[in-house]
């Protein structure tokens, strides 16, 4: 009872460090081959404010069909959401400001959401 000895202890520990070890080289690799080197372009902020997914924002606010149909007149005539939804709707520059903003939508929790204050 009190003298029992785990034969397969030795087994684990040496599987655990290989893990750890390969995981680590894993880690490096990965930092070596994708990340080293990455720059941010101009393009992106250029490419949010012309992507349709913005116009998700606005669903909360001008309800679902409204904001389809914004989005579908953005893609067919090659304009921003912001321009469509300034034609379309009476929601004034601030408030679209606020809607269209990429980084609130980042924000965790609903206060950083578009209908959130």
């Amino acid at each position: 009872g009190n003298f029992e000895i785990n034969v397969m202890m030795p087994v684990a520990a040496y599987n655990l460090l290989q893990s750890i070890s390969l995981l680590a080289a894993a880690a490096s690799n990965f930092t070596k081959q994708c990340v080293e080197g990455i720059q941010a372009t101009t393009k992106g902020p250029e490419m949010v404010e012309r992507g349709l997914a913005i116009c998700t924002a606005l669903a909360p606010v001008i309800g679902y069909d409204a904001a389809a149909d914004i989005s579908k007149t953005a893609y067919k005539t090659g304009q921003t959401v912001r321009e469509v939804a300034r034609e379309k709707t009476n929601l004034s520059e601030e408030e679209l400001d606020r809607i269209l903003n990429p980084a609130s939508m980042t924000e965790p929790g609903l206060e950083g959401g578009p209908a959130g204050g």
